[in-house]
């Protein structure tokens, strides 16, 4: 699968394209400003795309209205299929956001329901009572994701729902040549449904990726051969930046013994799930580290542990936003240009250190040194080893650790180094070492 060998990096459209909230129904060109930014994706590393919603929608994209029709504020569907297009031409590969657990109270078939009542052919395609009511005085009641009734639940169970989305989908393979979704909400979609639809993009693409949005509990519910290939990896999301924060480096260590270590209880081995340091939905990382100067350290625990790993557009160099109540929209920021200074250069080496490596991409876990401001692990394959090194002091740090080779280039460097007589770990620093024989 193409993915395991990737880095993403993620794009919410609607703020990155400078659209209004609200959806006005003017269409204006906009989208096209992420073809525009091809050549700096591809310069930080990243050879995959995460286009979060771009369908027409009543808001922010996750409350859809037509599935089959780009949202005005960012254009046109032809203008998606030429942005796809450019893409495509630069080797990057696209995945768009599927959001098929709840649509917008502007989706038509809701519309629908809100005109004819019992005399709809689409009542059934959500949780509806007619023995209640909404808080929006529609004349019956129904069920809202989470306790959102801007956000209408669909009925999964019901063939007809099924089967549209899986036509949406064969509509957006064959309109935008998409090479996969990722599913908003993964959690809570009914498990035959994502059985289905594995099936069914198997046999549009073979290797069409999916991808789930999910939170705590056990990943092989969603991630396994009838499934989704991957999902978020939310326990070492906040693992990743905590460990720093606090000074503890056991707490992201653990977690990544717990899922991919080489003991028998490693719940995880094998898997790969999406790495991230922030998103759309969370504050940015540059705003959620104490110390600044961990923030290269928090991409490099990123890129050198097992996984996926995903950058947020603008985080790679240095954008700040904090979560607010009751809107995101300080997370999801238009900027006119992309920027470039010293941490997407570390960045950038660190995305193409991952991709080319065997043993980044694919390599098991194991940790060779953990203290609370420093850690070395390794990633082996049967062809490469690296070791993965991080000080989070402000002082220097010796090292002493069996190392297994005796010299190593540094994949970030390319500067040679010699493992006899301890290793010196320069204040806030990371190293991939790639062991030679």
């Amino acid at each position: 699968m193409w993915a395991e060998e990737s880095v993403f990096y993620q794009i919410y459209p609607l703020g990155f394209c400078g659209a209004p909230m609200e959806n006005d129904g003017v269409q204006v060109s906009r989208i096209g400003k992420i073809g525009q930014w091809a050549d700096h994706i591809r310069a930080v590393g990243a050879n995959a795309v995460y286009l979060s919603p771009v369908f027409e929608s009543d808001t922010h994209g996750y409350d859809t209205r037509d599935y089959r029709k780009v949202d005005c504020r960012l254009g046109s569907n032809e203008d998606l299929a030429q942005v796809c297009r450019t893409l495509h031409e630069k080797d990057i590969r696209v995945v768009l956001d599927g959001v098929f657990n709840h649509v917008g109270r502007g989706f038509w078939a809701f519309r629908d329901v809100q005109e004819k009542k019992w005399d709809s052919p689409y009542k059934d395609w959500f949780h509806i009572s007619f023995d209640g009511n909404s808080n929006y005085n529609d004349g019956f009641w129904y069920e809202g994701w989470e306790g959102h009734f801007e956000l209408v639940k669909l009925n999964l169970r019901n063939p007809a729902v099924v089967d549209y989305l899986l036509d949406c989908v064969r509509f957006w393979v064959e309109q935008f040549d998409i090479d996969g979704l990722r599913l908003d909400v993964a959690y809570c979609l009914d498990h035959d449904f994502l059985r289905r639809l594995r099936g069914f993009v198997q046999g549009l693409k073979p290797d069409f990726f999916l991808l789930g949005e999910t939170l705590h509990g056990d990943y092989k519910q969603w991630v396994n051969d009838q499934m989704l290939h991957s999902c978020t990896n939310y326990e070492c999301y906040k693992g990743l930046y905590s460990s720093l924060n606090s000074m503890n480096l056991f707490e992201i260590v653990h977690s990544l013994k717990r899922q991919f270590g080489s003991e028998p209880w490693a719940l995880y081995q094998g898997m790969h799930l999406l790495s991230f340091v922030d998103n759309h939905d969370v504050t940015r990382a540059a705003s959620i580290l104490n110390e600044p100067r961990h923030l290269p350290l928090l991409y490099g625990l990123m890129f050198g542990m097992p996984g996926i790993p995903c950058l947020y557009y603008g985080s790679e160099w240095g954008a700040q936003g904090v979560k607010q109540p009751g809107s995101d929209s300080s997370l999801r920021p238009c900027f006119e240009r992309p920027e470039w200074n010293g941490l997407t250069d570390r960045i950038a080496a660190m995305a193409r250190a991952h991709r080319e490596s065997k043993a980044l991409c694919w390599g098991d876990f194991h940790e060779l040194l953990l203290t609370n401001r420093q850690t070395v692990f390794q990633r082996r394959t049967a062809e490469e080893r690296v070791l993965v090194a991080v000080n989070a002091d402000a002082q220097p740090y010796t090292a002493h650790f069996d190392a297994g080779c005796g010299l190593a280039v540094d994949l970030l460097t390319g500067q040679t180094h010699d493992f006899g007589g301890g290793s010196e770990l320069a204040p806030y620093s990371v190293y991939f070492w790639k062991c030679e024989r």
